[in-house]
């Protein structure tokens, strides 16, 4: 099996938070904006429940693709669960904790990429366009 590459993990984490149901779904390009990764995934549940189910489902997908987490914080309170996958971080939010910390206003130089939901069942690049 061939290695994912960022932007795949990105883009297959982001259909599979969607697929969740997550709210607010946002991919940052992050490697002109920080070096300590590539991508950030960032998105919402509407309860400690969903925040949980969320990870969980992300985290299945990408062990399904041998890709394992180097690690999960937060995953007991489901406020705010991070998943660190190296070249990809993970962040899943309740809606206040997302509103209190503001990730995306952090980082708002960062590109976003744009992950229509529709092409859920295309490959990795098809239905990815940097924005």
């Amino acid at each position: 099996m061939e290695a994912l590459t960022a932007e795949e993990k990105a883009v297959l984490t982001s259909r599979v938070a969607a697929d969740k149901k997550a709210m607010q779904v946002l991919v940052l390009d992050m490697r002109d904006a920080s070096s300590m990764t590539d991508y950030f995934l960032i998105c919402s549940g509407g309860s400690e429940r969903q925040v949980q189910a969320i990870a969980d489902a992300i985290d299945e997908q990408l062990s399904q693709s041998g890709i394992a987490s180097l690690g999960v914080e937060g995953y007991r309170e489901g406020h705010w669960i991070l998943m660190d996958y190296g070249d990809l971080i993970v962040h899943i939010f309740s809606g206040e904790t997302r509103e209190f910390y503001g990730l995306e206003q952090l980082w708002a130089n960062a590109p976003k990429l744009e992950v229509n939901p529709e092409f859920a069942g295309m490959g990795p690049h098809q239905g990815a366009s940097i924005g």
